[in-house]
């Protein structure tokens, strides 16, 4: 039978999405950090504008939430689509080539244990239509499990950086920076943490995006061009949930429009490129800060996701830690625009196999569990 599967990427950033042909024929235990890169193909496409819009919108209360998250979904569904056809394309197989295809949805709503002591997380996603769409078997759903068993859902990926990241001799670090950045400490001999510990590209989207109309601030040019205004970050630093200790969650419930707009009181003179400096620097210092208290004996920091392209907030990260090699995936065998859509090709086969992908020093569940619903083709 085969081992190839599509895992398929649409994070909090919102720009589209991402997928890889992940191929586990042959795949053997790494003894170092130097990943043998099993993807055999990569494809993305980027949201329509409206779609984009409509998914931001659907981060906060509104009218008629059901109707339009529900249409949402089925656009969301056929840019899926559209990147399964790109891979197959690409590598010149069939449907039936592929065993499953991993697909997380797009995070709206992220509450877990709160209002009722279970919560919720609510992805977009319509797995059944892809399923029809694409002939492929689905896996979807991988959060709600986890939270079931009183855990946070996320970060779902730790267990995947554990299996092509760790090391049998040292611990590492990774840090994936999407919309948010969530961290991955994977010890020698302690049990595997990962949690979300700040904004990510977030933030800094949003602000380059009011500001000059581009989607992102590319390498980070324009941050690179200002300065940090300390007092600023000073009180940006001092959200509550960049100190909390893990296990811990979060998406853009937190870190949006509105949270910058309330830390911005009393810093309206403050010049838009000075602000986006500050918002550079802040999400450099708000990881440095997680991963110096429970990373502190990583040697090795592997950056993956949007964030790894972001040449100025890279080396605000070294900058802020210097005794760390800070580098890219990239470096270590897997491109950081597909290390998240390899971790669902991976999660997808676990589900497949039903093994467990979860980790309860992650979560906080009671125990790990098998994540995702699979919708057969």
């Amino acid at each position: 039978m085969s081992e190839c599967y599509i895992g398929l990427m649409s994070g909090t950033s919102l720009d589209g999405v991402d997928g890889v042909i992940y191929d586990f024929a042959g795949q053997t235990a790494k003894a170092t950090t130097q990943v043998s890169a099993q993807v055999s193909a990569f494809a993305s496409a980027p949201f329509p504008a409206s779609l984009r819009a409509e998914l931001l919108a659907l981060n906060s209360a509104g009218d008629n939430e059901l109707h339009r998250a529900a249409l949402a979904a089925n656009a969301l569904t056929r840019v899926y689509a559209q990147v399964v056809a790109q891979l197959l394309a690409q590598t010149n197989l069939k449907a039936t080539d592929i065993r499953a295809i991993g697909a997380h949805g797009q995070t709206v709503r992220h509450r877990p244990g709160e209002f009722d002591g279970t919560g919720y997380t609510l992805q977009l996603n319509s797995p059944a239509l892809l399923a029809e769409l694409t002939q492929i078997d689905v896996v979807a759903d991988f959060r709600s499990r986890d939270v079931a068993a009183g855990g946070q859902g996320a970060p779902l990926v730790p267990a995947f950086h554990q299996d092509i990241f760790g090391h049998q001799n040292e611990a590492v670090a990774v840090l994936n920076m999407g919309g948010i950045s969530n961290l991955s400490v994977l010890g020698k001999d302690e049990p595997v943490l990962g949690f979300d510990c700040g904004p990510g590209n977030a933030l800094m989207d949003h602000w380059c995006h009011m500001h000059s109309g581009q989607f992102y601030d590319a390498d980070g040019a324009w941050a690179a061009a200002g300065q940090v205004n300390q007092a600023l970050l000073k009180q940006l630093m001092a959200e509550p949930f960049i100190g909390k200790v893990p296990p811990k969650s979060t998406g853009r419930d937190l870190f949006n429009p509105a949270w910058l707009q309330q830390y911005m009181q009393g810093f309206d003179d403050v010049a838009p490129v000075d602000v986006q400096a500050t918002l550079t620097e802040l999400t450099a210092l708000a990881a440095a800060k997680n991963v110096k208290v429970f990373a502190g004996n990583a040697k090795t920091l592997v950056v993956c996701g949007g964030g790894a392209l972001n040449g100025h907030l890279m080396r605000r990260l070294q900058a802020a830690l210097p005794s760390m090699v800070v580098a890219s995936s990239e470096a270590f065998g897997l491109p950081p625009l597909q290390v998240e859509a390899a971790a669902f090709a991976w999660l997808a086969r676990k589900a497949i196999q039903r093994e467990t992908a979860s980790f309860e020093s992650v979560t906080g569940a009671q125990g790990s569990r098998i994540l995702g619903a699979i919708y057969p083709a």
